[in-house]
């Protein structure tokens, strides 16, 4: 069965994906940058999964899980105790986003691009406000290293996520807010690698939401 979302990427974008990447593992090897593996594979991981979100292709599922494996252990690592719990539940995510995205359709068939119900945008808001709130309260009792920050990107990530895995359009703007919020959080922790990986998620983020009105408006014809 041939499904429309597992969309072909050309030759060009795998080579645009891939030089850069291989630049990078081929620097940190031979220690011309000042980098650790685990950020270099976050970031390449990061980056085509986030391509792979604006082209609707399936694929950004799994990829997506790995990129969030090498960002537990990186955020572990710097004390960001809720960005790091909260790559368990995208892996999670990632797991039910690939199922819905092919068989959560009607009739178990792919899953179009849609806009959210007021009603589900409300509950998601005040779910933002408690949530990030609560979790705020939390981290400052384990000395989490920004808890106000960490606890807002986590909230904004977790609503922008779900909106993602069901395919709702508004999933970028949850997203461009977000990373605009934590390129300053890993700048200001000198994660500059990380840091370029957020600026290309945000400047995806437009290009996404693009991509994605196009199919809204071929899904409404």
């Amino acid at each position: 069965m041939k499904y429309n979302n597992i969309k072909q990427i050309s030759v060009l974008e795998y080579l645009v994906l891939a030089i850069p990447s291989l630049g990078l593992l081929v620097s940190t090897y031979l220690k011309w940058l000042p980098l650790t593996y685990t950020e270099v594979l976050g970031f390449i991981t990061g980056i085509a999964c986030v391509w792979l979100c604006v082209k609707e292709n399936v694929w950004n599922w799994p990829i997506g899980n790995l990129n969030s494996v090498f960002f537990l252990i990186l955020f572990l690592r710097e004390r960001l105790f809720a960005d790091a719990g909260l790559q368990i539940i995208y892996i999670t995510l990632g797991f039910l986003g690939w199922y819905w995205w092919l068989r959560g359709g009607k009739g178990k068939t792919e899953l179009p691009v849609s806009r959210i119900d007021i009603k589900t945008a409300t509950v998601l808001a005040l779910l933002g406000i408690f949530g990030t709130f609560g979790m705020m309260m939390y981290l400052r009792t384990i000395n989490d290293s920004a808890p106000f920050l960490d606890a807002l990107t986590t909230v904004l990530s977790l609503i922008a996520q779900y909106l993602l895995t069901k395919k709702k359009i508004e999933n970028w703007y949850v997203w461009i807010i977000a990373d605009a919020i934590y390129l300053y959080l890993y700048f200001s922790k000198g994660l500059y690698l990380t840091t370029v990986v957020y600026v290309a998620f945000f400047t995806m983020c437009f290009s996404g939401l693009s991509e994605w009105k196009k199919s809204l408006t071929a899904v409404s014809k």
